[in-house]
């Protein structure tokens, strides 16, 4: 009787307008959040992650990987019994509470904002590459106006470019380690015309595998838990998925560990051919390794991969951060305008206002100097983290609840359990601790403590009715 009154409910909010489309498939899912993972953190942040822990750095990212597969899989457990787009957001809401989902779906959007921006400027740096006549700011507004409309057609034309702007990333990397490997194994000329022969010895002959001893591995985590953010994007396509129960435990099981390998065997390859106090020290890493193949235009190669990055980075940025904000709406937590979807299944409002803060990002670059990304990506990483503890928590609830009403066992468990969300959660704790411990960083812990305490008052001042009540989700487990 239950489900046939929500199935009611859920037509009639079709009718008027405030239901979103189901047009994801896991071709779509895998490889949105096998992309989302993959961008300027492996590009260009893997070069200060070395320089901070040298070869321990692969240490560094199968820790920081096999925490980020937990997340995922109580995320993943979440989703397949509670497939909603406003995701994490509205988890956290109805099982910890209504400001606790407040806070959670705000911090995202901030999360997603402040990427963005710094992702769109990237865009504009890379085409100033080959068109440095062009002003910077036409590129930005070009890529704002054209993925704007590409989100606003329908969550399908989302999900197919997303698909081919992971799949070039992907092959790109691919790339990279096969060729990678051939120098190491053939030892072709590695392009400096001398210098270290490439071989497995180079991630222990320049001061072992801790060359910044146990503090240098410490450091490293504040930007390699930056490359793995944003693959919390998968919770939020639940909502849109055509068979959310099949989907997203495929994508979840996948895209982790397919994520891992990229990294530890692209930056072990790299490690290998040069030592590792030489990556990034005469630009990017992944241009070394084509330059030493021998292939002259590695350059213009690298700069085509890397704008497939951003533009799939700004891609998803508008997507996630569009859909959390649907789903605040519906709980009373944001402007009911953004809850309402277009013809073709879509929140526009929030798709504009994305638009909005990225033409205000655009303001702020011509008037900040270079060094504000090292600020932004530090940021990114509190935001990220705190949503990942949130994730966790609402996950432990969750779970609680399951046991206390005696409700059916989830159809997509998370294993280990409790003993591996316990020790995951105690980790992104430390990784909290470890922005505030090193100065380049510690900038972070101020402005996440003061936008955690703005949340707290805008709570208190502007959320009434539905929204003080935690959400209600249907749970579809069989």
């Amino acid at each position: 009787m239950q489900q046939t009154k929500l199935a009611e409910e859920s037509s009639v909010l079709q009718a008027a307008g405030t239901a979103l489309s189901r047009g994801l498939n896991v071709r779509h899912i895998r490889f949105m959040a096998l992309g989302s993972a993959i961008g300027t953190g492996l590009f260009y942040g893997s070069a200060s992650a070395i320089q901070k822990a040298g070869p321990a750095v692969l240490l560094a990212y199968i820790i920081g990987g096999a925490a980020v597969f937990m997340v995922m899989r109580a995320l993943g457990e979440m989703a397949v019994r509670h497939p909603v787009s406003g995701s994490f957001g509205q988890y956290a809401s109805k099982y910890l509470g209504p400001f606790a989902g407040f806070v959670t779906g705000w911090t995202y959007v901030f999360e997603m904002a402040i990427v963005a921006i710094a992702d769109v400027t990237a865009f504009s740096i890379y085409m100033g590459f080959w068109f440095p006549q062009v002003d910077r700011w036409i590129w930005v507004l070009a890529i704002i106006l054209f993925l704007g409309a590409m989100n606003l057609l329908s969550v399908k034309v989302f999900g197919e470019l997303e698909f081919w702007f992971s799949l070039i990333k992907v092959v790109a990397i691919i790339a990279m380690i096969v060729g990678g490997a051939a120098i190491v194994v053939f030892g072709f000329q590695t392009g400096d015309g001398g210098g270290v022969a490439p071989g497995l010895g180079n991630l222990v002959n320049h001061g072992g595998l801790f060359p910044n001893g146990f503090e240098g591995l410490l450091a490293s985590f504040a930007v390699v838990m930056f490359a793995f953010g944003g693959i919390e994007t998968i919770g939020i396509t639940a909502g849109e998925a055509a068979d959310p129960k099949k989907v997203i435990p495929q994508a979840v099981n996948t895209v982790p560990v397919r994520v891992l390998l990229f990294y530890v065997l692209t930056l072990g390859v790299l490690m290998s051919i040069f030592p590792w106090n030489e990556i990034g020290s005469s630009g990017s890493p992944f241009v070394q390794i084509f330059d030493g193949l021998g292939i002259p235009a590695a350059p213009h190669i690298l700069n085509a991969v890397v704008i497939t990055a951003a533009l799939s980075a700004i891609n998803s940025d508008i997507f996630g951060a569009g859909r959390i904000l649907f789903g605040l709406a519906q709980q009373g937590h944001a402007p009911k305008s953004f809850g309402k979807v277009s013809r073709h299944g879509v929140p526009w409002m929030t798709v504009v206002m994305m638009g909005c803060i990225l033409l205000v990002g655009v303001v702020l670059n011509a008037v900040i100097p270079e060094d504000v990304f090292v600020l932004i990506a530090s940021i990114a990483t509190f935001a990220t983290v705190w949503v990942w503890v949130m994730i966790l928590a609402s996950h432990v609830a969750m779970k609680r609840e399951i046991k206390l009403k005696g409700l059916p066992a989830s159809e997509f468990g998370s294993p280990l359990w409790p003993t591996a969300s316990i020790l995951t959660m105690a980790f992104m704790a430390m990784v909290i601790v470890i922005l505030g411990v090193f100065e380049d960083t510690r900038v972070a812990l101020y402005v996440g403590g003061t936008w955690l305490v703005l949340l707290f008052v805008a709570y208190k001042l502007w959320v009434r009715g539905g929204g003080l009540r935690r959400a209600e989700l249907v749970d579809e487990t069989a």
